[in-house]
């Protein structure tokens, strides 16, 4: 049976968790916890890429080893992963044994197959990006800042015949609409590929660079860090082994759209095809946080701790918010204030108010036990039709990765359970001594109860703590699918419910 195999880009030893790596880690975990709620039997990574020129700089200049500093950097990432509830099932680090074998192999593949030559390059030379540059990477004749110091070198490496790819790859992307999403990110690709594209360097000499793997046909050189880190997504499931094809193609690289070109959409395919690996179904490109309007980084000194925020407001705001935001593929500006207004608004008072009126009133009017309904009037019809309507579109939406437009519309239903509550007004008809006025009682406190369940279990691929948090307050602790969850049902009748919590506290003010 074929597993739905969704990866995240690794991050790089070299660097602290920020918003970005936080982002890409909750849109992937939203995929899988989706698809597991359909059904799906989901195999997550995530990992670390460990090699390369910036960490032996950055190693040396602290005096450790590089070893140490990935050491360190796992141990940040896994616990940014902890703290934000990312369900991966593995997580590969680059200088694993299971990583390094099968990049030796692909390489001496390639290498078998006459893919590879050696050659003198004289040029110019990113340590930043780790990458060699041309003249035409150079924007208003000055070496764009993603770039850093830029020097001159002279030095004889290995090539990998990228070039003689270009037209098979180019027919690819032509022939297969659905290889990269959003489609507008292909025609990038093309535009970028109507250029001749050059030979990919894969090699850097020993004596320049010690902390790589090195090539099994020279022991002198190590390997280019694209060729390493990109090699995870099939090292990890174990490339090579009978039980590959049960996991690959795989089904989603979830990437930013700072690495589709040329390392996701130009060297990964090739390297693939040149190895006789299929191909991924689909890569999955998304946006940059922006704070008005430019991308966030360290050099501006405009940078988000997302463990900052998760420890004072939870990970599961931290995660509506980042996902409720963002349009995938597109950008999107942060900022304090519309976090702290999406936190007040939509989890504190529309989702937390309302799971209080719940608590309160069945505590109140049905000593804290869930009663039967027996009215079905028109506010009752109107609500279970608006549900069913929402249900059906939230799904529809987030099939197609419209996460931020599926919690609008969960939220809008959330919205009208409130309204329901104030047209049927529970306070009043508990102060009448009328039957037919007991029985709306009765009915208004199941309906929005069994409501809140249901809308919240759409939340489940983002906010797992809370939907389940909500399910237990509300008597619903059955060990069921999500599809049997989210049926209408009576299931809550006669459940004893929990004591009164705030879902979403208001944040302390500094004193």
């Amino acid at each position: 049976m074929k597993r739905f195999y969704i990866t995240t880009a690794i991050d790089y030893a070299n660097g602290s968790p920020h918003i970005g790596h936080a982002y890409e880690k909750v849109l992937t975990d939203v995929v899988a916890r989706f698809r597991r709620t359909m059904g799906d039997e989901v195999h997550f990574l995530t990992g670390l890429d460990e090699h390369g020129q910036k960490v032996q700089q950055s190693a040396q200049d602290r005096g450790i080893e590089p070893i140490e500093l990935c050491d360190e950097a796992a141990e940040a990432f896994k616990d940014l992963c902890k703290k934000l509830e990312i369900s991966n099932d593995d997580y590969i680090r680059t200088t694993e044994e299971r990583h390094k074998t099968v990049v030796r192999s692909l390489l001496q593949k390639i290498f078998d197959k006459g893919d590879v030559y050696q050659a003198e390059y004289k040029g110019f030379y990113s340590a930043r990006a780790e990458q060699f540059l041309q003249e035409k990477d150079k924007v208003d004749g000055e070496w764009p800042e993603i770039f850093g110091e830029v020097v001159e070198i002279t030095e004889t490496n290995y090539f990998f015949k990228l070039s003689q790819y270009q037209d098979w790859l180019i027919d690819y992307i032509k022939s297969n609409q659905e290889f990269i999403f959003p489609r507008y990110r292909a025609k990038q690709v093309l535009e970028f590929l109507k250029e001749p594209i050059n030979d990919l360097c894969i090699s850097r000499p020993k004596k320049r660079l010690e902390w790589g793997i090195p090539l099994p046909f020279d022991e002198d050189y190590v390997t280019y860090v694209w060729f390493d880190a990109l090699v995870n997504y099939i090292s990890a499931v174990g490339h090579g082994s009978d039980d590959f094809k049960s996991y690959w193609p795989v089904d989603y690289h979830v990437i930013g759209k700072d690495i589709l070109l040329p390392p996701h959409s130009v060297y990964w395919p090739i390297m693939l095809h040149a190895c006789e690996v299929e191909l991924p179904k689909h890569l999955l490109v998304h946006g940059w946080w922006t704070v008005d309007g430019k991308k966030m980084s360290k050099s501006t000194g405009e940078v988000v701790d997302p463990l900052d925020l998760v420890e004072q407001f939870g990970p599961d705001a931290f995660r509506y918010f980042v996902t409720r935001e963002m349009n995938v593929g597109q950008d999107s500006d942060f900022s304090i204030d519309l976090f702290m207004s999406r936190y007040n608004s939509d989890l504190a008072n529309d989702l937390g108010n309302l799971l209080n009126r719940v608590l309160n009133m069945t505590g109140r009017y049905c000593d804290g036990v869930i009663p039967t309904p027996s009215v079905n009037e028109d506010l009752e019809n109107d609500l279970w039709k608006l549900w069913d309507e929402t249900f059906s579109k939230a799904v529809e939406l987030y099939e197609e990765f419209q996460f931020h437009t599926g919690l609008e519309k969960t939220f809008a239903f959330i919205s009208a359970i409130n309204r329901y509550a104030e047209q049927r007004a529970p306070w009043k008809l508990a102060k009448s001594d009328e039957e037919s006025d007991k029985q709306r009682l009765n009915t208004s406190l199941f309906v929005m109860a069994e409501a809140l369940r249901l809308a919240v279990g759409l939340l489940q691929p983002v906010m797992p703590g809370i939907t389940q948090k909500v399910w237990n307050l509300l008597g619903d602790t059955e060990d069921r699918s999500w599809k049997d969850h989210m049926q209408r049902s009576e299931i809550l009748v006669g459940k004893k419910i929990g004591e009164k919590t705030i879902l979403f506290p208001k944040p302390q003010a500094d004193e």
